[in-house]
């Protein structure tokens, strides 16, 4: 497709709200647990020209967590990884038993340099509590320029002092990584600046499924529309500096 290099930060953040007002924010339910720590969370896109979706952290205990490698991935991930769709995930999450407390952002978080010119930032920080039962943090967000790529971290215990952890890239693979903006949340062209005449899309293809395995995501390739030097990535896709503030 027709590719143009373009900054244009009211598209991206007309698209972004857009998509968000589609899929709804989802309601979190607050924790009648006891409250025995509360951490600060700060987290940082490391990438060059990967936005990430509004993060995801939900504390838990040990034998709750949002991926495995190897393993299928969940109808609710795949909706994060795959549409930018984090409530299905939320709502699950809620119900579930051992899980603490759920929380979510509200806004992407773009490179640092901010390629599109969004003004968007590149880190946001959060405040989440942690149960007696719920020592372990989670973190999910959607690499918005892949077709089902997410940014995740699983089942880290949580520190009595601070530590930094790295979350590296992965792919649900419910959706063939055809590196077409045309089957990508729109979002991605005016977030980044490289746009096509392709609107894009915030819904699964059927046509597009995969076998669901979640994988360490092979990168950008340079297929269809994704450029590996722009959308590419080298290493971890974002760092999560954890601190005990009580």
């Amino acid at each position: 497709m027709k590719q143009s290099r373009k900054t244009t930060s009211i598209f991206v953040i007309a698209a972004f709200a857009a998509v968000f007002a589609a899929i709804g924010i989802a309601e979190i339910p607050q924790s009648n647990a006891e409250i025995s720590s509360t951490y600060k969370v700060t987290v940082t896109n490391l990438t060059q020209g990967q936005p990430i979706t509004p993060p995801l952290l939900v504390t838990h205990s040990k034998d709750v967590g949002i991926f495995t490698v190897g393993q299928e991935a969940s109808y609710e991930l795949s909706q994060l990884a795959q549409n930018g769709n984090f409530v299905p995930l939320v709502d699950k999450l809620s119900k579930m038993e051992g899980v603490g407390h759920v929380i979510t952002g509200e806004t992407p978080l773009v490179p640092a340099n901010d390629p599109g010119e969004t003004g968007l930032t590149y880190s946001e920080t959060f405040i989440i509590p942690a149960d007696v039962k719920a020592r372990y943090l989670s973190f999910a967000s959607m690499l918005v320029c892949t077709n089902d790529g997410f940014a995740g971290v699983d089942t880290v215990w949580l520190p009595f002092d601070k530590k930094v952890v790295y979350a590296k890239a992965y792919d649900t693979r419910t959706e063939i990584n055809t590196e077409d903006f045309a089957n990508m949340v729109p979002p991605c062209q005016g977030a980044i600046g490289v746009s096509s005449e392709e609107d894009g899309t915030g819904t699964s293809e059927s046509t597009l499924s995969e076998n669901g395995i979640v994988i360490p995501h092979p990168g950008v390739m340079g297929g269809e529309d994704l450029i590996p030097s722009i959308h590419g990535w080298d290493g971890p896709v974002v760092k999560l500096e954890i601190e005990r503030m009580k």
